[in-house]
């Protein structure tokens, strides 16, 4: 790995200075643009930040955290079956910025903001202006989470919940924390992976001080994505009492390797971090040249299985539309 892009900023700063441009990117990994085709689509852009950029391989067109944020013509390709709402999170909305899919949690669209655009992405469609939670939102769904006394856990989600100022999100754990029901709160998030200073002290003492325990699921699809940073950074969030998990998408080309995929758990478990979930990827419309065949996800995990102890094994699932739970890949099928 070539430390190419060294910045002491915090991670605010850091956030407003992502990378925009393909031009840009290009010159900081050495591509020549005129030797590669280059696609820049109207919506969901280019944006990745440049702590990630730094862990790419100078002069690979085909790194494999370049391959998750480069656009791709392939995007514009219409295939059967890859839609805009692959997981029917519409009618899964009872009041903006909440949905409710499963029976003892409830999720929360906090912004539609993230700090990477990964081109994978399920939400990568999804209305966030019309779904954002605002301050009488907040109100409101404090209300319905009371009134649903079955539900004991919150899932802060997005975008991404850690691109909110501690301000922000600090006025949401207090209004959560008030509801005696709730013993669980959960944030999924891609920041400590691709801006590791953003779990900084502030930040990680209020999540030590909380009265819920509190659960941070990351995702990192690629053990090259883990370098000292991002080390440090989780087992400082791990010593302040975290429970770190993550999940991980199955990318054709990205992490579809027993190798890199039992690198990826060790680096995991040597940064704090239990593997947790392997996802099959969403059918999302723009992702089509993600996917693999199920018979080749169990294939693999089947190695899985074989290589590592059971423990630094992910559960291999998918998600689909309608069901109150993430479906379990079943191995043994045709076998």
């Amino acid at each position: 790995m070539i430390n190419h892009l060294i910045t002491q900023k915090n991670w605010q700063s850091q956030l407003s200075e992502t990378v925009n441009s393909i031009d840009e990117l290009f010159a900081l990994l050495g591509l020549d643009l005129a030797d590669h085709a280059i696609y820049i689509p109207d919506q969901f852009r280019l944006r990745v930040p440049r702590a990630f950029v730094n862990k790419m391989k100078i002069g690979d067109i085909n790194d494999p955290l370049l391959k998750q944020v480069l656009p791709d013509i392939k995007e514009s390709l219409t295939v059967t079956g890859f839609v805009s709402d692959p997981l029917g999170e519409a009618g899964q909305n009872p009041i903006d910025g909440l949905l409710h899919k499963y029976e003892s949690r409830v999720l929360l669209t906090l912004t539609g903001a993230c700090a990477i655009h990964c081109r994978y992405c399920f939400r990568q469609h999804f209305d966030y202006q019309s779904n954002l939670p605002t301050s009488q939102n907040q109100a409101l769904i404090v209300d319905y989470i009371r009134d649903h006394p079955d539900i004991n856990e919150t899932i802060l989600s997005g975008g991404d919940p850690l691109s909110l100022s501690n301000r922000r999100l600090f006025a949401w754990l207090d209004a959560l924390e008030a509801l005696p029901q709730l013993t669980t709160i959960r944030l999924h998030t891609r920041l400590p992976i691709v801006i590791p200073d953003r779990l900084d002290a502030p930040l990680l003492e209020r999540l030590n001080q909380s009265r819920c325990q509190i659960v941070m699921v990351v995702h990192c699809n690629h053990p090259n994505e883990i370098d000292d940073a991002t080390t440090l950074a989780l087992r400082r969030a791990q010593a302040a009492g975290i429970t770190l998990l993550n999940q991980a998408v199955l990318l054709k080309g990205i992490n579809d390797n027993i190798n890199i995929q039992s690198n990826l758990s060790k680096q995991l478990f040597k940064s704090g971090v239990m593997p947790y979930y392997l996802h099959l990827l969403d059918k999302v419309a723009g992702a089509a040249h993600f996917d693999i065949d199920e018979r080749r996800a169990v294939d693999l995990y089947w190695q899985l299985l074989a290589k590592l102890p059971g423990y630094l094994v992910p559960k291999l699932v998918k998600e689909l539309p309608n069901r109150p739970f993430k479906v379990p890949i079943d191995l043994y099928k045709d076998q």
